[in-house]
């Protein structure tokens, strides 16, 4: 018998009767926003790992998804260079040489990019807000999940 399809441990489904109260949610949240001056942006899902690696310390650097490379990404990889202290690969040496982006975490860093890579075009005091979804590859338990909005 053929497997049901699934969606991710940690993800979650919203329904019409979910979206339509989380539709309202956020948009009562950009209105008070706007009220006040505020302007709303957004940045990627991905970032470069160059950007988010070290931000978040090393139990925040192993909570981040990465993504690996699109085309012949292992085609260089010789196993004899990226093996561990036992032997066997080392899976952070191997990851770090097949990805070079990964999935926000949260959207402080990206903000920061955000600000420097802009700073030109910016008006300071900048007030801005984000309605964005941000993902962790924790261990998901009850009323935490992998990915959700911030």
């Amino acid at each position: 018998m053929a497997q049901k399809p699934s969606i991710p441990k940690g993800t979650r489904d919203f329904g019409q009767e979910e979206m339509a109260a989380r539709n309202y949610i956020f948009d009562t949240i950009r209105s008070v926003y706007r009220t006040y001056g505020y302007v709303q942006i957004e940045t990627p899902a991905m970032e470069n790992l160059s950007t988010l690696l070290g931000k978040y310390g090393d139990e925040g650097d192993k909570l981040l998804f990465r993504i690996l490379n699109s085309g012949e990404a292992f085609k260089d990889i010789d196993p004899k260079n990226y093996s561990g202290e036992d032997g066997g690969l080392d899976s952070g040496k191997v990851a770090s040489a097949v990805c070079e982006k990964g999935l926000r975490y949260d959207l402080t860093v990206p903000f920061a990019r955000y600000v420097v890579q802009h700073q030109n075009e910016i008006a300071f005091p900048f007030r801005r807000f984000q309605i964005q979804p941000v993902w962790r590859a924790d261990r998901p338990q009850k009323g935490r999940y992998r990915e959700f909005y911030q």
